[in-house]
Parts: C-alpha cells; sequence; structure tokens
C-alpha cells in the first residue's frame, strides 16, 4: 500500500473519505482528523473505504452537543456498507492537551451509542485510547494500550487480549515492574543499587522522550526500537560519521540517549559526558517490560506514587533519609492548606515528596475550577431549547462550547507559558538537595507527577541559588538531616560562586534587584565559615539548628513553615537559646509529636517532632519587639543597684579568689533571673495558644507498612480551628472564569490588591 500524505492547498485541505477531490477549509481539527486518518493508513494499514469521516450517530440527547464522530473505523468496508457496528471510534482535538475525560463526553458517548469497542482521542501530540465498557457510563471506561490493527481487528480473540491490555494498573504492580527491570540491571550488569537505579531513569527518560511525540507506536515498544535501530544503522549513523567522524560510531541505544539528553539539557538532569552503562541486552530486556505502559499519558497519581514506591526499596539503608514518609507528607501539607499564588520552597527537598504533593494539593483546586467553567459552560448552551435547534444551529452551538473548553484547557497545559499550571510549577514551586543523585531523582519524581521540576537544583540548601533566597517565600516544608554537623572549618570558597553568567542574567532579570542582593550571600562572604551566615551558628552547629533559622529567613513576613525535627530540640537543655531565638522570630502554631515507627522504615533512629511555625508579620514583629525592650528595661532597672553592687565588689583590689568566685556566680545568678523575668514578661504579654497533638499511629509501621492513620482527623480538626482563630490571613489570589457571547475572561480576584502569584 503506497503511504498517504495529507495535502493543503493554501486555506484548502483534502479529505480523502468523503470523496476522492473533496478538499474544506484548512482548521486546526480538520489537520488533526487528516494526520490521524494517515496513521490509521500507513501504520495500521485500514483502507480509506474502511473509514469514515464526520459520521452521524444515535441517541443524541440534550447536554450532549451534536451526535457525529470524528471518524469512524469498521473491520471490513463490508461492514461499514452494511452499516453495522464500527470497532473504532476517534474524536479530534486542536488543543495542546488532554485535560479531563469529560472533555471528551461527546466521544463517549459517539463510541458507546455506536456500539465500537475501541475509542481514541487525539490532538497528535497526545493520544489516548480507552476500551468502551457496554452498557455503562462514560467515566467507566479503562484506558488501555493500544487499537488493533487491520489484521488484528478481524481476530476475535486478539481483539479480547488487546483490550484486556488495561491500563488502570495498581500503583504495586508498577513499582513491582519497576523493580523487575532495577534487578535485571543489578543482575546482568553486576551495578549497585544506586548506580542500576541511575540507568533505570536515563530508560525512562529516553521512553518518555519518545512519548511524548512518537512516530508511529504510542509507546516505545521493544519492536519499535529495533525497527528505528535497523533505520538508524541504514540512514542515520553513515551520516553522523561521515559529517561528525569516528566518535559519533556509536549503537543505536547510545545515539537514543544522546538525543534524550539534548531534549532534557535545560533541565540539568544529565551531565554532558554522561553515557548508558549497561549492556544492550539489559536494555532491551528493560524496553520489553515497559512496553505496556505509556508513561506520557499514565495518569500521574498512579505513575509518581509507583515511582515513588520504587525509589523507597532501592534507597533503603544509607539513603532513606531523603524520605519522608508519605503520611507525614500529606499531614504536614494538609496542615499549612497552600493555595494558588503562594510560593513554596523545601531547601533538603530530597526525592522532592514535599513539592510534588503541594503541586498535586494546588493543581487539583486548579483542576476544580477549571470543571466548574465546563459544567457552567454546558449548563449555558445545552439547554431544553438546544435539541430542537437545527442541526447547523447545533454545530454552531458546539464550535463555541469547543472553544470555549479549549481556552479552559489550556489553563492546564504547562507547556503554555500563561497558564495557571505553568505558573505553579515554574513560578511557585523551589527546591534543594546538597546530594546530586537526590536532586536528579528530585526532578524525575516531579516529572513522574506531572510538575515542571524547573525549580530544583543540586545546592548547598544552606546557601542562595536562582530563586531561593531570603523573604521569597509564604510557605516552607522540609525534614533536615539530623545529628550532622556544619564545621567550622567549612569555608565559602571561589568554587561556591554562581559563575553561570547566561543564568544570572536570566535570575536577575527574573527576580530583580532581590536576585543581585541574594549573590552577595556568598560573593562577600569568601574565607569566611558557613556558620558565621547564621545567628544561631554561635549557638549551635547542628544542621538541623541552622535549617531552622535558614528557612525563617526564606520565608516572607507572616509566611508558614513547617518542618521535621528531633525530639531534643524541643526539650534539650543545651539548645534553650536556640528555642528563645525563634519564638522571638516567628509563632509556634502546632507541634505534633509522632512514633519513632514512622521514620524507622526510613533508617531514621531519632523520635521525630512535626513543629509548624508563621513567621511574625511586621505588626507581630513590632509588638513582640516592644513588649522585649519594655521588659527588658523594666527589670535592668529592677536590679540595676544590685548589679552594681556586685560589679563594684568585683573590681576591689586585694580580694581573694574564692569572694570573687562567690561573686561571679551572685551576678551570673542575678542575670539569669533578669534574663527569666524578661522571658515570662514577654511570654505573658504576647501570649498565644499552642496546639500540642500526641499520635500514637500514622499510617505507617516499622516495616513501613501501612496502619490506621491518626494524622488525617487530626489534619482536619486543625483547619476548623485555624479558620476560627484566624491563624494567618488568606494571601492568594482566587480565579473565575465568565464566559458571554462567544468571548471567555479569566477574573482574577485577590484578597490583597497587591498579591498576584506569589509576588508581593
Amino acid at each position: 500500500m503506497t503511504p498517504i500524505q495529507v495535502e493543503i492547498n493554501g486555506n484548502k485541505i483534502k479529505v480523502p473519505l468523503k470523496g476522492k477531490d473533496t478538499w474544506l477549509v484548512l482548521t486546526p481539527e480538520e489537520k488533526v482528523r487528516q494526520e490521524y486518518i494517515c496513521r490509521l493508513a500507513n501504520h495500521y494499514k485500514f483502507n480509506l473505504d474502511q473509514m469514515a469521516q464526520e459520521v452521524k450517530v444515535n441517541n443524541s440527547k440534550r447536554g450532549q452537543g451534536k451526535a457525529r464522530a470524528d471518524i469512524v473505523i469498521w473491520k471490513t468496508k463490508e461492514d461499514k456498507s452494511n452499516s453495522k457496528s464500527p470497532i473504532i471510534v476517534v474524536e479530534c482535538k486542536a488543543e495542546h492537551i488532554t485535560v479531563h475525560e469529560e472533555d471528551y463526553y461527546q466521544g463517549f458517548n459517539y463510541a458507546s451509542w455506536a456500539g465500537a469497542d475501541f475509542f481514541v482521542t487525539t490532538n497528535l501530540k497526545e493520544t489516548r485510547i480507552f476500551k468502551v465498557v457496554k452498557g455503562e457510563l462514560p467515566k467507566k471506561l479503562e484506558e488501555i494500550v493500544d487499537i488493533p490493527d487491520a489484521t488484528t481487528a478481524l481476530n476475535d480473540k486478539k481483539v479480547k487480549d488487546l483490550l484486556a491490555q488495561t491500563k488502570a494498573f495498581t500503583r504495586d504492580e508498577f513499582s513491582r515492574l519497576l523493580f523487575k527491570c532495577h534487578n535485571i540491571i543489578r543482575n546482568n550488569d553486576k551495578l549497585s543499587p544506586e548506580a542500576a537505579f541511575d540507568e533505570i531513569s536515563k530508560i525512562l527518560f529516553m521512553k518518555i522522550r519518545y512519548e511524548r511525540n512518537p512516530d508511529e507506536d504510542n509507546v516505545f515498544s521493544l519492536k519499535q526500537f529495533k525497527k528505528q535501530e535497523a533505520h538508524y544503522d541504514k540512514n542515520i549513523r553513515p551520516v553522523n560519521v561521515r559529517l561528525q567522524g569516528p566518535n559519533m560510531d556509536i549503537p543505536y541505544m547510545d545515539y537514543w540517549f544522546e538525543l534524550t539528553k539534548n531534549e532534557f539539557k535545560d533541565d540539568d538532569l544529565f551531565d554532558p559526558n554522561e553515557k548508558i552503562k549497561i549492556k544492550q541486552a539489559s536494555f532491551e530486556a528493560i524496553v520489553k517490560e515497559l512496553e505496556i505502559y505509556n508513561l506520557s499519558t499514565t495518569s500521574d497519581d498512579v505513575k509518581g506514587i509507583a515511582f515513588e514506591q520504587f525509589l523507597g526499596r532501592t534507597f533503603r539503608g544509607e539513603l532513606g533519609q531523603f524520605f519522608t514518609p508519605r503520611t507525614i507528607v500529606d499531614y504536614m501539607v494538609e496542615i499549612l492548606d497552600p493555595q494558588e499564588g503562594e510560593t513554596i520552597c523545601d531547601p533538603c527537598c530530597g526525592s522532592g515528596g514535599f513539592l510534588i504533593k503541594v503541586f498535586e494539593y494546588v493543581r487539583a483546586k486548579i483542576e476544580e475550577d477549571i470543571q466548574q467553567a465546563k459544567e457552567k459552560i454546558k449548563k449555558k448552551y445545552y439547554t431544553d431549547a438546544f435539541a430542537k435547534l437545527s442541526e447547523k444551529e447545533q454545530e454552531q452551538i458546539d464550535h463555541i462550547v469547543n472553544e470555549q473548553f479549549s481556552l479552559l484547557n489550556a489553563e492546564l497545559d504547562i507547556n503554555n507559558p500563561d497558564s495557571r499550571i505553568r505558573r505553579l510549577s515554574f513560578d511557585c514551586i523551589f527546591g534543594t538537595d546538597a546530594n546530586p543523585r537526590m536532586a536528579r531523582t528530585a526532578k524525575m519524581n516531579m516529572i513522574m507527577h506531572g510538575d515542571g521540576h524547573g525549580g530544583v537544583h543540586h545546592h548547598d540548601g544552606l546557601l542562595n541559588v536562582n530563586g531561593i533566597f531570603d523573604g521569597r517565600f509564604d510557605i516552607i516544608l522540609t525534614n533536615p538531616p539530623f545529628g550532622s554537623r556544619v564545621e567550622k572549618s567549612l569555608k565559602i570558597t571561589e568554587q561556591d560562586k554562581y559563575t553561570d553568567f547566561v543564568r544570572i542574567a536570566k535570575y536577575t532579570e527574573r527576580y530583580g534587584n532581590d536576585y543581585v542582593e541574594a549573590l552577595k550571600q556568598i560573593n562577600d562572604n569568601i574565607g569566611k565559615s558557613v556558620l558565621s551566615l547564621f545567628d544561631t551558628g554561635e549557638m549551635s552547629s547542628l544542621t538541623e539548628v541552622l535549617f531552622i533559622e535558614r528557612c525563617l529567613n526564606l520565608l516572607c513576613a507572616g509566611g508558614r513553615m513547617a518542618i521535621v525535627l528531633p525530639e531534643g530540640v524541643l526539650n534539650n537543655t543545651k539548645l534553650q537559646k536556640v528555642r528563645d531565638y525563634v519564638e522571638g522570630k516567628a509563632k509556634i502554631i502546632n507541634i505534633t509529636s509522632i512514633p519513632q515507627d514512622v521514620f524507622i522504615a526510613s533508617g531514621a533512629t531519632v523520635k521525630p517532632s512535626l513543629l509548624f511555625f508563621k513567621k511574625f508579620t511586621d505588626e507581630e514583629a513590632k509588638q513582640y519587639n516592644k513588649i522585649k525592650v519594655q521588659a527588658t528595661e523594666t527589670a535592668n532597672e529592677k536590679y540595676k543597684e544590685e548589679i552594681e553592687a556586685l560589679e563594684t565588689q568585683l573590681a576591689t583590689k586585694g580580694i581573694s579568689k574564692e569572694m570573687k568566685k562567690e561573686l561571679k556566680e551572685k551576678l551570673n545568678q542575678l542575670l539569669q533571673q533578669i534574663e527569666d523575668e524578661i522571658k515570662l514578661e514577654v511570654k505573658t504579654k504576647f501570649d498565644y495558644e499552642i496546639p500540642i497533638v500526641e499520635i500514637e499511629k500514622a499510617g505507617i509501621s516499622t516495616t513501613g507498612a501501612p496502619i490506621e492513620n491518626e494524622l488525617i482527623p487530626v489534619a482536619k480538626e486543625f483547619k476548623k480551628y485555624r479558620i476560627k482563630n484566624k491563624l494567618w490571613k488568606d494571601y492568594f489570589v482566587k480565579v473565575q472564569y465568565d464566559v458571554f457571547e462567544n468571548r471567555f475572561q479569566r477574573v482574577i480576584e485577590a484578597n490583597e490588591p497587591e498579591v498576584f502569584y506569589g509576588k508581593k
């Protein structure tokens, strides 16, 4: 069969399914339809006489729009002629992204009414395939791997097998599959668990790259790899060698990885010199295992959580510290309740658990807004009067609805620079980790969850980078390393300077003079110790202590913070000055003590607590400082004469060592008494309630198995408490959509006029 191609002439496009010489006006939707018809003919080998476009189907009813399917495919041309049920119905869209299944409610119904087994939605960049569950609502459709080709369509058993390849697989199943692939590398290539994971990551990204822009098959299969490898050896490899020299005489597997590195180069995922470090046999075995799943269209929730489970099993032991249990992450995020427009940071992000949860949490709010807007549109246009309109009038209304849906869907397209999801991902979520593998893993993990991951960096969390600097964030969520220390000998060196001038220029344009000032943290302190950057560095060198101060500094006034800390920070007498320092910067809004069991599965041995703070607003800071100054003046005046008397006696010449020691003790006791009275006065006048919760079961056992989770009801009760007591203001935008006539507009409402997407 000679391959067919889309034919365009000016503003006209050829539509062979409507007649050999039929041309229609070129529209984005029509171009998508004709491109997919070519794929059906060239790749799936269906004849044009087995297909039709814009086919009327029955059961059109109010609220469903016109009953006309974009493309319909029958098993044979005889079935088509005899008006038998087709096997496939295709719905084409010109928009960038498939957002909700509800967007395709028309096609769902067309496929069901027509009696088809397969339903396809496509905009070419993204194609999703469903099996039609007969007699069920559209919500019951199950996503599967692929449609049959023309030969397979004639074999009932093969069609049944294909319909059984559902992508509604469980998280555990996908996690086990990833672990199986991991073992293939460990067994065949004798790599360590961490090194084997690195190779798995490369293959996952090679697969993602293909499936974002598939050539033919929707998934990267071994068959597809072999086919492309043959094409590479025949047509591409000789050209590369001729033009670029013998260094480009590399196997297709390596060439494919070079293309993948280039695809993700702006994300710093891989070192430019990074290579594939496994045998091709291992690579092919893994491609074969993964070929039933399309990583670009698989649910972010299923794919992402399965990936997290795989990470947890792979990095048990010494790297367990980088994984905060999901039940804890969920609780901490629920307590702080991040909103659209707020900026969030985790300076010790590990595998990215907090950042991912925030992204999902806020994305869900945005998606709900979009869905409500769509329901409003359907309610407006698909009234009782709709069914009485002529077919042309119905088509006009359908066009309006589709246009408005397309605009709404653009709000959820991460590649749309003005979308709400893009702003959430690229402008509001930031993280760093000092471990290069974990920083890379966080980026990969976030991609698996559908996030853009651009704000994650391999960097010391105590030092500024990109948009991570003082006063920038509404929310900090973190689980810093426990027990280690920052030695006084650790100096800031020339190597710590950020020297990528292209990015410096980009960040300066993005953040303005604040970024220029942020660079001074390193540039003006070359040769000084890292400890000297922090007030608490004089009190303790513990990393958890320094990160408390770092996080408070990163917050804007009134910002809030959740941090996992060892209980020693709360009750160790040696850290009293640290606690006093923190209480002078922020209010403690919640202390949740959790069982040690929760972190044992991650390799931790210290009993943790979850602390929640709200940094003072400017008004609260003034109030606190005023009370402290007044209390200090009162106490000093009260004991002034006693202090002067003791100092005079100490200055007397000829007193014995014993007497001098006794006087010093009295003076120290008096100074401590003054300090205690100042604290008491401040706490009395700057008084507020601190909810303290003791949790016995936090959803995870010592082995990592799920158990009862008392954190869920606690989070619900705390939300009621904090709303009632107005613990913080909502400095976030609220978005509504107004649709009138044929126009659509986004209406921004903000509680504070100067607030928009976290920029204050």
